[in-house]
This record gives structure tokens, C-alpha cells and sequence, in this order.
């Protein structure tokens, strides 16, 4: 007889050297071996802080660019500019400005790997998980983890400290869950979220740490470049990101993959980047983004009420996945390697589904999670700008759509309490 259990181990013996190898040929090595996209701009805004450079020239965009020119993109200078991040991003790479830009990279990059390696073990750790399956869960986000590491981004370091929060979390350490959250929150906002999901059960030392870690960032990154920078930041900034007004280029644009961006697409003429529109109504490219919206947040609202209700033990798990999901969802636009931050929220939804136990809802969010990590957007881009086929360029979008979806339907109706198991004695 064939030995299924033998033959199940094989294919994710396979799988995970497949997994490697793309990620080695898609992420590592481009990171090592030229500069690309984004990294320069990490990288030039720390640059400009050791040089003694004032801090208020980072958001002056033209300035940005011209520190930037001698990074070379393909055949073109590199556009970025530093307008989208928080002053506190500036001291990220501070320690590595001694070095070329390139040498810098190739150091971010095993750094990056070291997490990437860690977030696997502490996986396996919280949720009792084999390693393979920990490391096959990690590598499934597929276009996010190889572009965070081509690009230089701090996602993967930020994911990290999500799971080692939770981790300490499992060991009843609040004041450390807290610290690990709330450091890298000044810099990147999605561990706010994560803290959230805390905050709505209660967990007020979490809640404190994290207050105390975004204080301590937020003072030495005060102390460093002063406040001015801060407060146009806080004015001119801020408000604009959070709305997707920041600058008028990615408005028409799906590689953001937002409901901003594809509500825009559809009915807002624009004779040079979007001269066919599905229909020309900018109204109602406002009433579909607001409303669309607006019942995700209910919906979400009313699952985050029922979890609260229910003071089930591990309600928190779902409360912090949904929590994630709606964020990435409503935001008006988001880069693909911000979804290794999925890491800790879909983990945490899948262990609890299957703990219910609502295997169905398990298995569509990880293969949604997986779809996610390997959509061929070279098939699905040229769609866009071509009237109603333009939600055919969204794909991303939509399987997180799917995944809300099924959440907050899993979360609403639950399996009969006669099928369920009874809730876990004492907290988490």
C-alpha cells in the first residue's frame, strides 16, 4: 500500500524547495546585485540625517529627487521621494550609512533573511505548528515576501515583531507584547492595529507598552531631527496619505489594487491617464468609494461587537485578523510587499477556525492567502483603463475581499454550540 503520510511529506518537501528557489531567484538575488525601487529612498533620507542635513528638506520633493538621481532604475533615475513615510523612517538605516548604497542593500537583505528565518520558528512556536508547515505558510505570501526583499522594505522586520509580540502574548508577558508593537509603529502604522485588536479585550498592558515604545521612538525621533519636520508632517502629510490624496500620480493606477483606485478608474475622466473610463460620473466614484467602504467598517464593526460579547478566550485571534483584513482593504492604496504583514493575522484566523472547529472558512482563507501571494498580474494589468474590464486588473482587491468575506460570515454564523468544542479554561 502507498504510504499517504509518506507521500503528503514528500510534496511539502517539494513544494518548499520550489518555494526557496523562487524566492532566492525573484528576491535574493536581484537584491544583492543591483539597486531597485524604493530602497534608495530608506537609504537617502538616513544619509541626509548623519550628513547634518535639516530635516524639513526630506518632505521638500524636488530636493528628495535630486539626492536620489544617482540611482539608477532600469534606464531611469530613480523618482522616489520621501513624502509618504514618517520622520522617524529617516533613522532606520542610520547604522549602515557608512557603507555604499549597494553593500547597505546586500546587509538589509540577510537581515531580512535572519527574520524571514525567524518568523518560521516563532510560528511553529505559537501555534504548535510543524516547521515545514511554518516555513511553507511564510513562503506562500509569494510577491510580497520577494519584493520586500528586492525592495529593501522594513515589512518583513516589522512582521516579525508582530509574531514575537504574540509570542510573548502565549507566555503572559503584556509589558513585552506591547514593546515589540509599539516600536515600529511610529514608522510603519500597522502594528496600531494589532494593538487594537488588544485594546478591544481589554489587555491594558499591552495597550501601555505599546504606548511607551511609540513615546520612546517618537521622543528620540524629535530629539534627532527636530519637531519642525514633525509638524509638517502631522499638517501637509498625514491627513493626505491616510486619504490617498498624497500625490495625483497612483490615482489612476492599479498596482495599488484599492477600492480609491478602482472606483477613480471607472468613472473619472481624465483625457491623458484615464481616458476611458466606464462612465464618466465623478460623483459617483465618491458615493461607491464612501458606501463600499462604509459597510465594510459595519460589518467588521458588528463581528468585533459579537467577538467582544462572546468572551471566548481566543476571541482575540479573529478580532486582530479581522481588524488586519479590513485595514489592508479600505486603505487607499498599498504596496504588495505590505502583505507579509498578513502574516501573524492569518495565522491567527486559520488557528482559529480550525479550533472551532470551521475547517471551510480555514482552508478559503489560506487559499486566498496563497492566491495572494502568486497572482500573475502580467495577465491581469492590461485590463486596465479599459472600461468596465478594468476590475478584471484588481485581482488582488477582490481575493481580499474574499478572505473579509468569509471571516466576518464564519464569525456570524457559527457552527451550533452542540458542535463545537467547549472554550479554553483561563487566558491566553
Amino acid at each position: 500500500m502507498v504510504d499517504l503520510a509518506l507521500v503528503g511529506r514528500a510534496c511539502k518537501v517539494l513544494l518548499l524547495a520550489g518555494l526557496v528557489g523562487y524566492l532566492l531567484l525573484r528576491g535574493v538575488i536581484p537584491a544583492v546585485t543591483a539597486i531597485t525601487d524604493d530602497f534608495p529612498e530608506y537609504f537617502t533620507s538616513a544619509k541626509a540625517v548623519r550628513d547634518g542635513q535639516d530635516a524639513v528638506k526630506l518632505y521638500d520633493g524636488a530636493w528628495f529627487r535630486e539626492q536620489t538621481r544617482h540611482y539608477e532604475v532600469g534606464s531611469q533615475e530613480n523618482p522616489g521621494e520621501f513624502t509618504p513615510y514618517p520622520p522617524p523612517t529617516a533613522l532606520l538605516l542610520m547604522p549602515l550609512t557608512g557603507f555604499n548604497p549597494l553593500t547597505a542593500l546586500r546587509i538589509v537583505t540577510a537581515f531580512n533573511v535572519v527574520c524571514l528565518i525567524c518568523s518560521m520558528f516563532l510560528l511553529s512556536r505559537i501555534f504548535a505548528w510543524r516547521l515545514i508547515d511554518s516555513a511553507l505558510f511564510i513562503l506562500l505570501s509569494g510577491r510580497a515576501l520577494h519584493s520586500g526583499l528586492r525592495f529593501g522594505h522594513p515589512y518583513i522586520l516589522i512582521s516579525t515583531f508582530c509574531l514575537l509580540g504574540y509570542y510573548f502574548y502565549r507566555k503572559r508577558m503584556p509589558w513585552l507584547v506591547g514593546l515589540c508593537l509599539g516600536v515600529f509603529a511610529p514608522i510603519k502604522y500597522f502594528p496600531v492595529i494589532v494593538l487594537a485588536g488588544f485594546a478591544l479585550h481589554r489587555q491594558w498592558r499591552v495597550l501601555l507598552g505599546g504606548g511607551i515604545a511609540i513615546a520612546a521612538v517618537a521622543s528620540v525621533s524629535i530629539g534627532v531631527l527636530g519637531w519642525k519636520v514633525h509638524q509638517i508632517f502631522l499638517l501637509d502629510v498625514l491627513l493626505n496619505h491616510l486619504t490617498g490624496h498624497l500625490i495625483p500620480g497612483p490615482r489612476f493606477t492599479a498596482v495599488f489594487q484599492s477600492f480609491d483606485t478602482l472606483y477613480e478608474r471607472l468613472f473619472i475622466l481624465d483625457p491623458a491617464r484615464n481616458p476611458h473610463p466606464w462612465l464618466s460620473a465623478p460623483l459617483a466614484a465618491t458615493v461607491a468609494i464612501v458606501s463600499t467602504k462604509g459597510v465594510l467598517v459595519l460589518a467588521a464593526a458588528a463581528a468585533l461587537i459579537h467577538l467582544a460579547r462572546v468572551r471566548h478566550v481566543r476571541a482575540i485571534e479573529p478580532t486582530i485578523g479581522i481588524l488586519a483584513v479590513l485595514v489592508l482593504l479600505i486603505a487607499p492604496g498599498s504596496g504588495t510587499y505590505a502583505f507579509v504583514l498578513l502574516w501573524l493575522p492569518v495565522a491567527l484566523l486559520i488557528d482559529y477556525f480550525l479550533s472551532e472547529p470551521a475547517r471551510v472558512p480555514a482552508y478559503l482563507v489560506l487559499s486566498t492567502y496563497a492566491l495572494i501571494g502568486f497572482i500573475p498580474y502580467g495577465h491581469t494589468f492590461p485590463f486596465e483603463g479599459h472600461g468596465g474590464l478594468t476590475v478584471l486588473a484588481f485581482p488582488r482587491l477582490f481575493l481580499l475581499l474574499a478572505m473579509f468575506v468569509v471571516c466576518i460570515c464564519a464569525v456570524a454564523f457559527p457552527r451550533p454550540s452542540s458542535q463545537r468544542p467547549a472554550p479554553l479554561a483561563g487566558a491566553a
